[in-house]
């Protein structure tokens, strides 16, 4: 495999595009008490709001101001994750089109107080749109993947979106189909 980025993915050739390592970042916190859910482990709901957290902050650098969480493809759990547990949420760019773009996150965790491995404990998809000031999109770099890593993420990602705009209009066809045979959904 070469070096090279795929094309851009926005229409206007006068913005340059980013190198995932540009935006990429890592959220670290250590997990307590007042995270947990009712058996004992932290809640779901918690690890949610960490990954949009270094998600967000993701989409903003890449795209260089404000950008909103527009959907969660998927979040996958894999391991609980318990008090005292130092948790790393690692997230990056993926994919670029001409608004939106799409964050990988990865969730692991690691004894605060331990030397061991971290275990991976969770992974999700979000898509971001940047807005401007007035919450209209607005266009955002062309990502520019740099490793071998990153251009099979693109490439998944581009899978995930055909995926997504698929369900989309089989759902909108659905409910139109519905709406002139009378049903009122």
């Amino acid at each position: 495999m070469t070096d090279q980025a795929p094309a851009a993915q926005t229409d206007s050739p006068e913005i340059p595009g980013k190198p995932v390592s540009a935006s990429r970042t890592t959220l670290s916190h250590i997990m307590t008490h007042n995270d947990t859910n009712l058996l004992g482990t932290v809640h779901g709901g918690v690890i949610m709001k960490l990954v949009d957290d270094a998600a967000g902050a993701v989409a903003g650098r890449h795209s260089g101001g404000p950008a909103v969480t527009a959907s969660m493809d998927e979040m996958a759990f894999f391991e609980p994750v318990r008090v005292g547990d130092l948790v790393h949420v690692k997230a990056q760019v993926n994919w670029t089109g001409r608004t939106s773009m799409e964050v990988g996150v990865r969730v692991l965790a690691e004894r605060w107080n331990e030397s061991t491995p971290a275990t991976h404990v969770g992974s999700a998809y979000l898509v971001f749109a940047a807005v401007d000031a007035d919450g209209k999109p607005r266009r955002v770099p062309p990502v520019l993947p740099e490793s071998d890593r990153d251009r099979r993420r693109y490439q998944e990602a581009q899978i995930r979106r055909t995926h997504r705009l698929s369900r989309r209009r089989a759902i909108l066809e659905l409910r139109e189909k519905r709406a002139a045979e009378g049903f009122d959904d």
